[in-house]
């Protein structure tokens, strides 16, 4: 099968929609009938020619991470202890 080739204005929409837009690769790759490699390939390209082209975090997307990146070390904290938790009594009952 011969590899399709694609106009550079549709790459760059493509590219756009998952950098711009925040989408996911797999959900823009199957909207427009690309592979999804492609479209990574693509992305990656963009990234390395343009290593300064994503726009930064505004102050709610800040907050969000933070909320969320405490919220990750509480729940990570969670599954240690129940996994201690678990050996303990799994001892307990032999």
């Amino acid at each position: 099968m011969a590899a399709q080739k694609y106009k550079q204005e549709f790459k760059d929409a493509c590219v756009q929609e998952v950098i711009r837009n925040s989408r996911a690769i797999p959900i823009v790759a199957r909207e427009q009938g690309v592979v999804e490699q492609t479209l990574r390939n693509w992305v990656a390209a963009y990234r390395k020619a343009h290593p300064d082209a994503e726009p930064a975090l505004t102050v709610s997307e800040r907050e969000k991470l933070k909320k969320l990146e405490s919220e990750n070390r509480e729940l990570r904290a969670r599954v240690e202890f129940l996994g201690k938790a678990t050996a303990f009594f799994a001892k307990e009952y032999r």
